[in-house]
Formats: structure tokens, C-alpha cells, sequence
């Protein structure tokens, strides 16, 4: 998935660039730059791939989360609707703000059920975030009807998916907002960073104030700008965006190898009867930064991760029993370990973690193995272990 993994010249020359200006900071210091604003044109390149009107850089995956709620209006006892399979940062962002994370069933597609969203709607709720997962997609048509009839933001994370396309929209593009990490192990990386797109306007300036402390950025003159409402620090740098610039034009590069690796397993592995692949959702294309599957039960993929990993196949997990991805293991939420005290709201709002199960979830994670697909593999490595992990899968069925 790391686009580090093909650092090269392209990246080298970006930061140079920056460094011999001497300006690290996105916004002033205009006489210092020798023209190079790397985040505003990071910003624009992401427009273009995206399809997308409005981009605002930010400093992480998680941020991008809470400023893209921030932006819709998001906050204090408002509900948003996520899945049990995501990364800490979805609770972690949405509680940021106040608002109570209402954590629901994932289906076939690893994704947010939308059975389980229109159940899970009440007067509080006010926005749903779709977690597209290992490179695939929800179905996003069903997911977006529910919200236009509750009139409810939907809010894309793209973080892990970047790439995938839904009837030929590039995810992130097709909600209300769409959110983007660039960390250090995402297909195209910053080091650290984030973004969050969108075609609405108004979403945009909020986005664009809110996370630069509430400035307006109108004018030359940082210091004599207003600041129209609150705001924090969720600014990019620009030796991050740098980086982020060279590695989103080298996307489709990244994209590209990904795919062809992920139809390798998929036909090897798919000969296997008892195996059964990752549902994506009609119109769908996947990033191809994960090779999902199926296994009958989780005894099996308990024992074929153990027979992965003594045969020396990395990178392959069964969230079933990992500490970051699934609800299972999220102790620190259930019991609301916090360094400071959280709003006797939020805590009434997250009781029912406490009771709920989330027998359908365990059903999908349970069997589910998800393999990370490297860049930097070669053709004749990856049809060797693809063979490998048949072999395995074989002998222990």
C-alpha cells in the first residue's frame, strides 16, 4: 500500500524546492517562496483527481474526520452513524467534537450495512460516515438515499481506499464530504497529512477557517485577517505536502500495480471452493491496496494466519483478534478511558457499548483475512505467494 515504498527523484525535487526557500509554512512569508506554494498546489492536483470543486489540506487522516463533521455543522450530542470495522481515528475524531459515535453492523462489503444505518437513526443523529475499508467500497447509492431522506450528511472516508472508483466516481467524491489520509503507510503518502474534498461551497470555508485557527485568508496580509468563528491548528506543512504533490501524480502508477497484483490472488485463491471473496458492490472498482477474502469460520482463518505467518506470509491479518481496527478489542471505549473527564452527554450516548453485541460483525471479521498488497513487489513474488498462501490455505481446510 506505501507509496514510500517507490520514493524516487520526483519527491527529492518537491522538498528541495521547499527547502531552498526556506519556508515551511503554508500560509504568508510571499516574498520568501520564489513562487513555490506546494500545498496550494497539492490542493489542486487532488481537485483534479477527485473531480471534486473544493480541497482543504489538513495534517492527518484523522483530522481531516473532524473537520469535514466540524464543517457540516457537527457537534455537542449529535449522533454520526459509523461501522465496527474502521481505525481508532473514527471514534477518536467524532468525540473530538462532542458528538457520540453510534457504531453499527458491517456486511459482506466490510462496510457500513445500510440495514444497520436506517435502524440506528434517531432525532440526534446527524450524519453518516461510510469507512471504505482494505481498498473496497459500501454501497454507497443505498447508504446515500437513506441519508437524503433523513436529511443527513454523508460523510466518505476514503483513508485506506484511495483510488476506488463507484460507478465511475472516485471515492471521497461521491458523499457531502470526503476524507484522505496521507500518512506513512497509505498508497500515496505525506509522512503525515490529510485532506477532505467536497463540492459544497460553504463546507468548504468552514473547513478552510476551522483549521487554521478560524482565519479567513482573505488579503496578503495574515495579520490583518478575521477570524469569522472558532477555529484550531490542523494545518499541513509545506515540506509534508511536498511529498504529498510528487506521490499523487504518480497515482495512477501506484494504482495500476496494485490492481494487476490484487486479479493475481483473486484467480489463484478463487479456485479454492470454500474460499469466498470480498463482496464489492455493484459499479464498484477497488483500489487494490488489499486482497480480501473469506474462510469458512474463524477456527480456519485462526489457523491459516498462524500457517501465514510461521511460512514467513507478512502483512496479512484477521481483525477478528487486532487491537486498532475492530470493536472487539476497543476496551478504552467501552470503559471510556479518558485523560480528562468526557460530557456525562457522551457518556450516556455511549452506554450501550456496554450491552450491544454485534453478532453480524463477528460473522464478516471472524472469516475475514486481509492482506496488504505491496508496491514493491515484483509480478513473478506475487504469483509465487498467491501459490504459496493456496497451498497453505489447502492443507489446513
Amino acid at each position: 500500500m506505501p507509496g514510500f515504498e517507490l520514493f524516487g527523484d520526483l519527491e527529492r525535487k518537491e522538498v528541495n524546492d521547499v527547502l531552498d526557500s526556506g519556508v515551511l509554512m503554508r500560509y504568508g512569508f510571499d516574498g520568501m517562496r520564489n513562487g513555490h506554494w506546494k500545498a496550494n498546489e497539492l490542493e489542486a492536483e487532488l481537485a483534479k483527481t477527485f473531480n471534486s470543486k473544493h480541497v482543504q489540506l489538513v495534517s492527518s487522516g484523522t483530522a481531516a474526520v473532524s473537520v469535514a463533521l466540524a464543517s457540516a455543522g457537527v457537534g455537542a450530542g449529535d449522533e454520526v452513524i459509523m461501522p465496527t470495522f474502521t481505525f481508532v481515528a473514527s471514534f477518536e475524531a467524532i468525540m473530538m467534537l462532542g458528538a457520540i459515535p453510534v457504531l453499527v453492523d458491517i456486511d459482506d462489503t466490510l462496510t457500513l450495512d445500510p440495514k444497520a444505518v436506517e435502524a440506528a437513526i434517531t432525532s440526534k443523529t446527524k450524519a453518516v460516515m461510510v469507512v471504505h475499508m482494505c481498498g473496497s467500497m459500501a454501497n454507497l447509492n443505498a447508504l446515500q438515499e437513506i441519508c437524503d431522506v433523513n436529511n443527513l450528511v454523508l460523510v466518505e472516508d476514503a483513508c485506506q481506499a484511495i483510488g476506488a472508483t463507484y460507478e465511475g466516481k472516485p471515492l471521497g467524491s461521491v458523499g457531502d464530504l470526503g476524507c484522505f489520509s496521507f500518512d506513512f503507510v497509505k498508497t500515496i503518502t505525506c509522512g503525515e497529512g490529510g485532506a477532505v474534498i467536497t463540492n459544497n461551497k460553504d463546507y468548504y470555508l468552514n473547513a478552510d477557517h476551522y483549521s487554521d485557527h478560524g482565519h479567513d485568508h482573505i488579503g496578503n496580509d495574515r495579520g490583518a485577517e478575521t477570524h469569522p468563528f472558532l477555529g484550531y491548528n490542523f494545518r499541513i506543512s509545506e515540506l509534508h505536502a511536498a511529498v504529498g504533490l510528487a506521490q499523487v501524480r504518480r497515482l495512477p502508477e501506484f494504482l495500476d500495480i496494485q490492481r494487476k497484483y490484487l486479479k493475481i490472488f483473486q484467480e489463484t485463491l478463487s479456485q479454492i471452493s470454500e474460499i469466498t471473496l470480498r463482496t464489492v458492490p455493484e459499479g464498484g472498482e477497488e483500489s487494490g491496496a488489499f486482497f480480501n477474502f473469506f474462510l469458512p469460520d474463524l477456527e480456519t482463518t485462526r489457523e491459516v494466519i498462524k500457517a501465514f505467518k510461521e511460512n514467513g506470509i507478512d502483512a496479512c491479518w484477521n481483525y477478528y483478534d487486532n487491537n486498532w481496527h475492530y470493536i472487539r478489542k476497543w476496551d478504552h471505549l467501552k470503559d471510556l478511558k479518558s485523560l480528562f473527564p468526557i460530557s456525562e452527554e457522551v457518556k450516556a450516548g455511549l452506554s450501550y457499548l456496554k450491552t450491544t453485541s454485534f453478532e453480524q460483525s463477528d460473522y464478516y471479521i471472524g472469516r475475514n483475512i486481509s492482506c496488504l498488497i505491496k508496491l514493491s513487489w515484483t509480478e513473478e513474488e506475487v504469483k509465487s505467494r498467491a501459490q504459496k498462501m493456496a497451498e497453505i490455505i489447502k492443507s489446513i481446510l
